[in-house]
Formats: structure tokens, sequence, C-alpha cells
């Protein structure tokens, strides 16, 4: 394994980073039919990597060279939190999925009778949470909609192009898990620049742009310049900040070394950054070990040469990152690396929840003793945030007031701009792990924003051609 965090010592300055030559390699990748390929895996029993077979049946399973070689412990394993964030467990699954889906691989069915049962339970698991599909995705002109772009903010377009819908590994807790597993229907793409772009020229509000997925980060270069490139036009000039979500610093550093087309992502960004754009890649942290790399840290430095700012930001998950000496860790190895730290998340209500989810009592514990223990450059990290329907939904603390005990929450983005930084209070629930198991305090019937989110929601399906 690397060195521990304590011992580390950035290996680039920005100047070494950006002029290095990187030698490529070979980009190596496993899915499910390829678990028995995987040397270290023949460690664990039979019975276990049958369980895995089981698991990733249901639940998207990818992984590369690089994460077994570089980011796992195998020698602490199932423990090792890189293992449990990319290998299935059985416990993602509920134990009756798990036992409908293991009978069926036992007995040999046929391909149509598993396949019937696992899109069912796949439909079980909420795969599209926040109403994403019926609420965030805009129209035409004509009524139809216009797949690939979400946008559930004013300011802000989520797009989706179709060659970024895959990642270099995936996350087992991931909430656009639906995004891998082959169902078009479940599918959130879009295959045309122009989509994108006059979308964005009749939507003048819009100041930013997230490219997603999957991650942007799979693409050629040449395909992502053709959606980037033109947004330096003047008729764009109302886009101020381009944001690129992207696991791969962690799952794929060398995209941004030796890659065939790593040179040619440097000068876009570059290109871009020049040109007064404020570039961010959205880079997904979940452990401090996935910045304990050569390769990681010298892609962060190549980036950050750039002018790119880099923002961390990632879930708090159950087996792998509850503890807040883990986040301590981290935000302090982000801050000196020149990375931002920008938002602890609450698990999504969607995929395997139930085996990632912390009760947000607990969350925000871990999040308040975590912040303790950094400087004020590190307390740029907001949370525990709740991504749910009504918007992004912060929980600030727990306090009493007038004699009951309330979580403090408040809208850090939300549907209705109004609401945004307004607080409300919620009755203290040591079980809750998500907005819609939390009741208003105060004896209220409803949260201040319930009645107008409602109504916003029977719009957006009346719309869609939903209506309840």
């Amino acid at each position: 394994m690397n060195a521990q965090v304590q011992t580390l010592k950035p290996r680039w300055s920005i100047e070494e980073a950006a002029q290095a030559a990187f030698e490529p390699v070979p980009f190596k990748v496993y899915t499910q039919r390829d678990l028995d390929r995987i040397v270290q895996l023949g460690r664990l029993s039979a019975e276990r990597r049958f369980e895995m077979k089981v698991v990733s049946s249901v639940l998207p399973f990818r992984v590369n060279q690089y994460v077994i070689d570089e980011l796992i412990d195998w020698n602490d394993i199932p423990a090792d939190p890189i293992f449990q964030l990319t290998f299935p467990q059985r416990g993602m699954l509920a134990p009756e999925h798990f036992d409908r889906i293991a009978a069926l691989l036992r007995k040999g069915a046929d391909k149509a009778e598993l396949d019937q049962a696992i899109a069912e339970v796949r439909h079980e698991l909420n795969p599209h949470p926040a109403d994403q599909m019926e609420m965030n995705m805009p129209r035409d002109e004509h009524g139809n909609r216009l797949d690939g772009i979400q946008h559930k903010y004013r300011e802000t377009v989520l797009f989706f192009p179709s060659q970024g819908q895959t990642c270099h590994s995936y996350c087992t807790f991931c909430f656009r898990w639906a995004q891998f597993v082959g169902d078009k229907e479940l599918r959130i793409a879009a295959s045309e620049a122009r989509t994108l772009h006059d979308y964005l020229r009749r939507n003048s509000e819009v100041t930013d742009l997230l490219f997603t997925g999957g991650d942007p980060m799979v693409m050629k270069t040449r395909h992502l310049r053709d959606y980037l490139e033109p947004l330096l036009k003047p008729e764009f000039d109302h886009i101020q900040t381009i944001r690129i979500g992207t696991k791969a610093l962690t799952f794929w550093p060398h995209r941004f070394l030796g890659a065939e087309d790593a040179d040619d992502l440097i000068r876009l960004l570059t290109q871009l950054a020049e040109a007064g754009k404020h570039v961010a890649l959205m880079a997904h942290y979940n452990h401090w070990k996935e910045l304990d790399t050569e390769a990681a840290q010298a892609a962060i430095q190549r980036i950050r040469s750039t002018g790119a700012v880099i923002r961390a930001q990632g879930p708090l998950l159950a087996h792998i990152n509850d503890d807040p000496a883990v986040w301590a860790k981290m935000w302090k190895l982000q801050v000196r690396l020149g990375i931002v730290p920008y938002y602890m998340f609450a698990e999504r209500d969607t995929g395997a929840r139930a085996y990632f989810e912390v009760p947000l009592a607990r969350a925000w514990e871990i999040y308040r003793e975590a912040m303790q223990q950094v400087s004020g450059l590190g307390r740029t990290a907001r949370g525990p945030s709740m991504s749910a329907s009504p918007g992004k939904v912060e929980i600030q603390g727990v306090a009493e007031i007038a004699g009951e005990k309330v979580f403090v929450l408040r809208f850090i983005q939300g549907r209705n701009p109004d609401w945004v930084q307004r607080p409300f209070f919620a009755c203290y629930d040591e079980e809750a792990t998500w907005l819609h198991h939390l009741k208003p305090a105060f004896g209220e019937e409803k949260w201040f924003w319930e009645d107008e989110y409602e109504a916003i929601r029977s719009d957006k399906l009346a719309a869609a051609g939903l209506a309840e």
C-alpha cells in the first residue's frame, strides 16, 4: 500500500506537472462477467463470490486495474473502504431481493425469467429519486421532453452527454446507478451538442452549466470540445461557470496524465479558463485514500495548472466514511493539495441506500466533529445536505427551542430561490435518514414551502402528462 497521509508531500509543483511527460498506462476494466478473472478475489470464499454475482446482477459493477492495484488494501477486505466503494456486498440488496435473485441463479433460470426478476427488483429501488425524470427535465416549445438536460434550479443546467454515460469504475452507492444497467427507459442522455446550445441560448438566466453523467471524463477530448468550445462565443456570455462532474481523479487519474488526448484536455481547460470562464472540476471523493497515490496528486496539480478549480464533494456513507476522523483527514489533505472542500451529502434514497445511509442526527455529529478538526480553509464544505425534490436541504444543527429538541434546517438551493437561506425546524428524530422522514416542529402542520412546492410539482406532472 501507499504511504499514510501523514507522510505525504506533494510530488509535483504546478509548473512541473504542467510540463512533465507522462507514460501512457493501459486501461483494463472488469465487469460482472469478469469477477472470476480478478485474481485478488480468489482469497474470498466461494459463497462470498456468489453473493457478489447476485448483487452485481441487479446493481452495476465495473472496476479497473488501477483501483485494484493502487487503492485497495487486499489484506483488509472486506472492511477496506475502497473495496466497499467498488465491490458488491450482500447487504446492498434487501434480503427478499437477494434471495429472489440468488434462487434463480442457483437453479439456472433462463434469461427471460432472470431478466424479468431483475427489472422488477430495480424498479423497487427508486431508480430516479427526487422526481428527477418528471420535474427536472425541461420541454421544448412543442412540449417534448429534452432528454439529457435537467434544469431544477434557475441558475444551473445539468447536461448528460451521451458519450459520457459510463465511468472508469462504478461506486456501489451511486444515486445514478440506473444510468449504467442497460435499461434505456432508466437512462438520461443527449447525443447532440445542438440540443444543449439551443437550450442555453433560450435561457439567459442560466449562469452555470454542469456536465455530468456517468462521467464526462470518459469522453474523448474532441467530443468534450464540441460541447464546450462553442460556449466561448459572445452569445453564451451569460454562461459564467462550466462545471464538470467527475470521479476520474480517483478512478483513473491517468486520464489527465498519459492518456492519448490528455494534453489536448489540458489545453481545452486552459483555453476555457483563459477566455474568462470559471472552470470547476467537481471531484467526487469519499475517502482520503483516494488522494494517496502519486498519479492522483500529479493529476490534481496538472489540472490546477490550467486555471481550473477542483471542488470536492461526496456523500456520508456507512462502511466507508462514517467517521469524523476520516472526513477531517480528507479535508485537510484536499486543502493541502489545492482542492476546495465543497459538500458533504446525505446518501440519497435510491439503490443500495439501506446499506449506506446514516441517520441525519449522526450525520450532523460527524460533520460537526470533523469541522472542529480543520482550519477555516477546510470549513468551506457544506452539509450534511439532502438533495431532495424541493431542493438542497442542509442540517445546520440540533437545538432546544422553547423546550422542544429540533433539527435546524435551511435550503442551500431551492426550486423557488426565495426559499434559499430561510431556516425552518423539524422535530428531532434519531432514526430519520431523509427529508420525508421528518415532521415540522412546534406543532406546525406543514413546512413553510410545502404548499408552493406541491403546486410546482402538480404543474410539472401535468406538463409531463403524469398528473396525479
